[in-house]
């Protein structure tokens, strides 16, 4: 495998969370901060301005324990995928990317770890009127009670062969399972976790089946 480094011997690195799938930040690489990052099994770039190698959480001890690395089709550019300990950006933010240039208005940003964020904060600000303020108000006993009630209506959507029906109750079952992940202080990359941890998949025998 030859990846292309540029004419400055560097090659664009985006980073991913492995959980969630957000890209956290772009940095290049050179030969040796990818050999180190492969060895120590944590991010390493190659700082452009200041000309030298920087290892992500060297003073802020926010590292980045990386899971995989992938090229691109043309073998100029990666993608580095990795669990983090802390924020990727020196803001403070979780990702380096936060600022809007363009939404379509048709199409809103959504994610279920956007969702969780939400659902949370609720929890530590109530606010009045909110349904998800209620159900942390009347406590976990309300909160699994739904949970209960919506999974019986899973089942008779799905029994009644309605798919529509069926995929609405599925979401307000995925809505109040996660509010009760945040009234027990369970993550949601604690699940993510948990499920990876069950489905190893051989990425040798899924790459022989695609070819």
């Amino acid at each position: 495998m030859q990846l292309k480094f540029d004419a400055d011997g560097l090659i664009p690195a985006i980073v991913q969370d492995y959980y969630s799938k957000k890209v956290l930040t772009l940095a290049y690489m050179n030969r040796e901060s990818l050999e180190i990052s492969v060895r120590e099994g944590r991010t390493c770039f190659y700082s452009r301005s200041r000309k030298e190698l920087w290892r992500k959480g060297e003073t802020s001890g926010n590292y980045q324990r990386i899971v995989n690395i992938r090229a691109d089709c043309d073998m100029d550019a990666l993608v580095i995928e990795v669990i983090k300990d802390g924020p990727a950006c020196h803001t403070g933010s979780e990702s380096c990317f936060f600022n809007d240039v363009y939404q379509d208005e048709k199409q809103p940003p959504f994610s279920i770890d956007d969702l969780y964020e939400l659902i949370k904060g609720r929890k530590s600000s109530k606010k009045e009127g909110s349904y998800t303020t209620y159900l942390f108000e009347k406590g976990i006993d309300k909160i699994l009670k739904k949970v209960g009630e919506e999974s019986t209506e899973v089942i008779i959507a799905a029994k009644g062969g309605d798919n529509e029906e069926t995929v609405f109750e599925i979401s307000d079952l995925v809505y109040h399972v996660l509010v009760l992940m945040a009234q027990q202080g369970i993550e949601v990359k604690d699940v993510v976790s948990q499920l990876a941890s069950r489905h190893v998949i051989d990425h040798k025998v899924k790459q022989e089946k695609l070819q």
